[in-house]
């Protein structure tokens, strides 16, 4: 076996993880083992296979860093650097905000080990998270776990009465700051769009932002006149915020994923004093559910 190469065959990860090769056929078509299939035959990435063997151990509460993607949001990225601090940054949590959609591509692929979701309203969450994640590969295997509930709206300049007091058909031909495809805020764009019976393709756009940081941005510096977004975005920017609807946002992750440690502590961090009073700054949140299981893939629901 090439140390120099990065991909093993089945016989390579067979002899590499000293198991038969039917069983890493097994592990990898049910998807615990990291792989990639090319041409029809199975190639398993040393690094990703190291990793697995890491995060293994005792359900990976061992490990020392956790890779966050998915949905941006201002108080988990506060959460996330204040508990980094607070252990002297002897683990490491990253958070790439990507948007929903792309974040849930990168958890399929073994990238990431959590994935931020908000796909609708909150009260319709319990339906439109799972239909949402079984559309990737490997989601059998994953579980979702509440953060939070948070508020959705519009934003604007608090000088901007013109915006601020438009109609809906009139806000069509302001400058919109949107969303990229897949991104929860952009869902909830052309959701509230459909419910003022207006069509999301005449919207006048004129900037696309990444994440709700770059979306609050755009408005502020006057790129764009009105854009969707958090209270907590707003806030942060000093935006004036119109709430639309609540929004859970929550976690997609792997289940060992659940058990390891630093991800207890973002929990533990949330719910606590600190958390709450980040939270009250920010505005706009419910944490009052913070931490619960609130789907498991391998669960059929009737």
């Amino acid at each position: 076996m090439s140390e120099l190469n990065p991909y093993m065959t089945v016989k390579e990860a067979a002899i590499y993880l000293h198991l038969n090769e039917k069983k890493v056929y097994q592990l990898a078509s049910d998807g615990h083992l990291p792989a990639t299939k090319v041409t029809g035959k199975w190639l398993f990435p040393r690094k990703l296979i190291d990793r697995w063997l890491l995060e293994s151990s005792h359900h990976g509460v061992l490990s020392d860093r956790l890779l966050l993607s998915g949905s941006d949001d201002p108080l988990l990225k506060a959460g996330l650097l204040r508990i980094m601090q607070q252990q002297q940054y002897q683990a490491l949590y990253s958070y790439m905000p990507t948007g929903t959609q792309a974040g849930l591509t990168l958890l399929a692929q073994g990238l990431v080990d959590c994935c931020a979701v908000h796909w609708g309203r909150a009260d319709e969450s319990q339906l439109r998270h799972p239909a949402l994640l079984r559309q990737y590969a490997g989601s059998r295997h994953w579980v979702l776990v509440h953060l939070f509930k948070r508020q959705q709206g519009l934003m604007m300049r608090p000088d901007d009465s013109h915006t601020l007091l438009s109609d809906a058909p009139e806000m069509l031909q302001k400058r919109w700051v949107i969303r990229q495809e897949g991104a929860g805020s952009q869902r909830f764009l052309k959701d509230w769009l459909l419910q003022q019976q207006l069509s999301f393709e005449k919207i006048k756009a004129s900037y696309r932002a990444l994440t709700e940081s770059e979306a609050a941005s755009a408005i502020v510096q006057n790129i764009a006149d009105i854009g969707p977004g958090t209270e907590s975005a707003a806030s942060e920017y000093g935006l004036t915020f119109v709430p639309v609807y609540q929004e859970a946002f929550e976690l997609a992750l792997p289940r060992p994923v659940f058990f390891r440690s630093l991800l207890q502590h973002l929990f533990e961090w949330l719910q606590g004093p600190e958390g709450q009073a980040t939270a009250n700054q920010l505005k706009g949140y419910d944490l009052s559910q913070c931490g619960k299981l609130v789907w498991n893939g391998e669960t059929k629901e009737s």
